[in-house]
């Protein structure tokens, strides 16, 4: 009797497990009711289970092989889904879900489609025919999956017919991007192109040249294979062999095929590195074979397999040889590991995959973690009996750690993405209709919302505190960025050296190249200046020339010191163009040296000036004594220009001036140039400000001598205003920065040129021009006689101080008789001017004698 009933039992069993789905309802892995309802494909099986070597009989057949890794990412998506009705994010509006098992084959999945498609709430659950499907209510409102591209590609050409959103967590087939033959489909991840495109990067880097590489005869293998073509060549990696395997364990001719490519990686010894593009359960395959064969080879693996742990459990796989490979990104799955804990709270009785995972743990109860995987896989290729609840809630309590282990974060990231990129475009959708009510939107309307609003070109996306990156901010481009297109991760940076961009910028600029240009405004008033002071020159010039045998020209040293101070000044002016338009080598090396030289040359004159006014009429002995011995006027003037043309040679021939490109401003380029030496810049204007110094000492201490004739004042007055000006020059040259820079220095040289040659020459053009009674003989001695008489009267009064003092009226000793001569030149100067004045006074008054002019003062 126990027999039969086990006999009985088993082919209940087998009879149940051999019969395909009776009704759509049989078809469905699990479900949940909600308002919006979204759908799931995943391959949770490897394959379907059949007799025959193809279908004889359209029917869908019981699959086997379950698979933990992709079971997990169904739980994924329920988890999301929960997630999402657990926050605010949809208030009031529940998300429901209806996941179907693909079993790893394309006619599973379009059956599963051709039900999403189904008209809503329609009890024979038909696709109906229409020209417009715009209001046409589908049974639900989106569809996650599937995992694999080959069986995407299939589903979305599907749901294309009715603009119904398919997010992709897994497909990275490049031409699943053209949004032309896949205008509903969308991913959480990148495109095949960028994971090729680093093999190949990472292959040449290496030094590897000779390559195998094995994929899937799919869409997904044969793109990937073009793909690396191109770009391996690009790379120049040469690639020994190209092998395909059927892309679908029900294919029974895939073990052959693995020994038949296995046979060829051994007669391909110099093949050391193998890039695969091909599925977990594959590479499984592969593998084991290999570790019988004894291959050891580097192994480059595709982001399908790189991460999978049933991998990692293949018996001695590091006899395997070494892997790198390429993953999805990572993000936070804690809350997933959470989930997993209390799996068991999770109602079964509408998931058959927890049911069905439940029944495979329970028969691998006394399996190791490490074997757990391929247990459940090998009972699940036969029936289970299904054991009590009781029996199941303790299994699951006991390795709830086996299946965080065989989480995969980087696809349980992209599956919560997924999840919640349709989360927040229905949250956008539901913002101003009733969700509750199931015809509140078209599943076409999805496509035109997101979770965050396009970034437009000159704006990057922004990620939130949010783990998902569909949810951003968009921010502008700062200075010297810019972006291009529309949704950019990130901005591009513009080449700082010849090109600048504002905010908010979608293109670089190039940068104008500026410096003190002839038509700027600052430098055309600059150069009216300095053709200003030109003209004064020639006009002084002139005066002098014409009034060249008149007391005030010949107290000016003469003309020929006037010439050349007057040509200094001319040389001063006309050096500030040197420092105007676009700079050369010859400009920048020639206008501080002409500058330097021209104005040392002009202060050596004035000093020579300051020295002969301060020794015609000193009257102190030893005074009169050193001006006499260091009154050389010549030499004076040469040593000290000398001096300085040392100075400038030094500069050129060891650290000249050039020509350089400033390019540290944001926006512009600076053309400039550099003085090549602080140090030699700064010995050049050191040095003229030391001789000024001295001409200033000099020019101060006769400043009380005669007054109509007297520059010593003047020349004090000059040398304060080069003082003043050069003193303020040196903190503003140091902190102006840009084209004009060299308007300071044009400045500085136009301000101390015309203080010196106004304090110089325009009192003298004055009194010649103005004050023609005073510039005569008469009127010069007169007015030394009055400063004679008042030196003597001094020289009296120190006399008389001496002989009360000594009691002496006669005074023997050198320094009494070098005074008593020094009164007697006095008491000269005074005869001469008084007897002068008196033939003046005479012939004036009879008018029958010319006023005849002095040749000597």
């Amino acid at each position: 009797m126990a027999l039969l009933i086990i006999l009985i039992t088993c082919f209940m069993i087998i009879l149940a497990t051999s019969q395909p789905c009776q009704t759509p309802d049989d078809f469905v892995a699990a479900t949940s009711p909600g308002h919006i309802i979204i759908g799931g494909l995943f391959a949770i099986h490897e394959k379907m289970l059949s007799s025959e070597d193809y279908p004889r009989r359209p029917q869908i057949q019981k699959c086997v092989g379950f698979e933990i890794s992709v079971f997990l990412q169904t739980l994924a998506m329920i988890h999301s889904i929960e997630m999402i009705n657990n926050s605010t994010l949809l208030s009031g509006v529940k998300l429901g879900y209806e996941i179907y098992d693909t079993c790893t084959e394309v006619t599973v999945a379009m059956a599963a489609t051709l039900r999403f498609l189904s008209k809503f709430n329609c009890s024979k659950e038909t696709v109906e025919f229409k020209c417009d499907y715009s209001s046409y209510m589908p049974r639900v409102k989106a569809v996650i999956g599937s995992g694999y591209s080959e069986i995407t590609m299939a589903v979305s050409r599907m749901l294309n017919l009715q603009l119904m959103p398919q997010v992709g967590y897994e497909s990275t087939a490049e031409i699943l991007s053209d949004k032309i033959r896949f205008p509903s489909f969308l991913r959480t991840v990148p495109s095949d192109f960028h994971q090729i495109k680093a093999m190949a990067h990472l292959i040449q880097k290496c030094g590897w040249n000779w390559i195998g590489i094995i994929t899937t005869d799919d869409d997904y293998g044969r793109l990937a294979l073009n793909t690396f073509i191109i770009q391996a060549e690009a790379n120049n990696v040469c690639i020994a062999f190209k092998e395909v395997l059927p892309a679908f364990l029900s294919d029974n001719t895939i073990e052959v095929k693995i020994n038949q490519i296995l046979e060829k990686i051994i007669l391909e010894a110099q093949v050391n590195v193998i890039v695969v593009f091909l599925r977990q359960f594959h590479v499984f395959d592969l593998f084991n074979k290999a570790i019988e064969m004894n291959i050891n080879k580097m192994w480059i693996a595709s982001d399908n397999w790189s991460t999978a742990t049933k991998i990692t459990t293949i018996p001695n796989v590091k006899n395997i040889g070494k892997v790198v490979g390429f993953t999805f990104r990572r993000g936070n799955i804690s809350s997933f590991h959470s989930f997993l804990q209390n799996l068991h709270l999770l109602p079964s009785d509408s998931n058959k995959l927890l049911h069905e995972y439940a029944m495979h743990l329970s028969a691998c109860t006394y399996v190791k973690d490490t074997d757990l995987s391929q247990c459940i896989f090998n009972h699940s290729q036969r029936t289970l009996v299904y054991k009590a609840n009781t029996a199941i809630e303790r299994n699951f309590f006991m390795r709830n750690d086996f299946l965080r282990d065989y989480a995969e974060p980087g696809l349980i990231h992209s599956i919560q993405l997924a999840v919640f990129a349709l989360g927040y475009a229905i949250r956008d959708l539901c913002q101003a209709r009733d969700c509750q009510k199931p015809n509140a939107f078209q599943p076409w309307e999805q496509i035109r919302s997101k979770c965050s609003k396009e970034c437009s070109p000159g704006q990057m996306k922004k990620t939130t505190r949010s783990q998902h990156i569909c949810c951003y901010e968009c921010e502008n481009c700062p200075e010297n960025h810019y972006s291009n297109q529309t949704d950019m991760p990130h901005c591009l940076l513009c080449n700082n050296e010849t090109h600048w961009a504002p905010v908010r910028s979608t293109m670089c600029f190039e940068k104008e190249v500026e410096y003190l240009n002839w038509n700027d405004s600052l430098a055309i008033l600059l150069l009216i200046l300095s053709l200003l002071g030109i003209i004064f020159v020639l006009v002084v010039g002139i005066i002098f020339t014409r009034n060249l045998n008149t007391p005030v020209v010949k107290s000016s040293g003469g003309l020929r010191i006037c010439y050349v101070i007057l040509l200094c000044h001319f040389l001063n002016f006309a050096s500030t163009s040197f420092f105007i338009g676009e700079p050369q080598d010859f400009t920048c090396k020639t206008r501080q040296t002409l500058f330097g030289v021209s104005f040392t040359l002009c202060i050596s004159c004035i000093l020579t000036k300051s020295l002969k006014i301060l020794l015609a009429f000193s009257f102190d002995p030893k005074l009169q004594k050193f001006l006499k011995f260091l009154y050389k006027p010549i030499l004076i003037i040469f040593t000290c220009t000398g001096i300085q043309v040392v100075i400038c040679t030094l500069w050129l021939i060891f650290a000249a001036p050039t020509v350089e490109v400033n390019v540290s401003l944001p926006r512009v380029i600076i053309r400039e140039c550099e003085e090549g030496s602080i140090l030699a810049f700064g010995t050049m204007l050191g040095y003229i400000a030391i001789l000024a110094f001295i001409c200033f000492i000099f020019a101060f201490k006769g400043r009380k001598l005669p007054e109509n004739y007297n520059e010593a004042k003047f020349i004090t007055f000059g040398m304060l205003i080069y003082f003043i000006a050069w003193i303020t020059f040196i903190p503003i040259y140091a902190t102006t920065f840009g084209k004009y820079v060299p308007a300071v220095e044009i400045i500085v040289i136009l301000i101390s040129n015309y203080g010196i040659l106004c304090c110089t020459f325009f009192p003298k053009c004055y009194v010649i021009i103005c004050k023609q009674d005073i510039n005569t003989k008469s009127a010069f001695l007169k007015m030394i006689y009055s400063y004679s008489s008042h030196s003597v009267s001094s020289i009296a009064v120190s006399h008389a101080s001496l002989d009360s003092m000594n009691g002496n009226v006669t005074m023997t000793n050198l320094s009494s008789s070098g005074k008593s001569a020094t009164w007697q030149k006095s008491k000269d100067l005074q005869a001469q001017a008084f007897a002068h004045t008196r033939r003046e006074n005479t012939t004036s008054v009879s008018k029958t004698l010319p006023r005849k002019r002095i040749s000597s003062i």
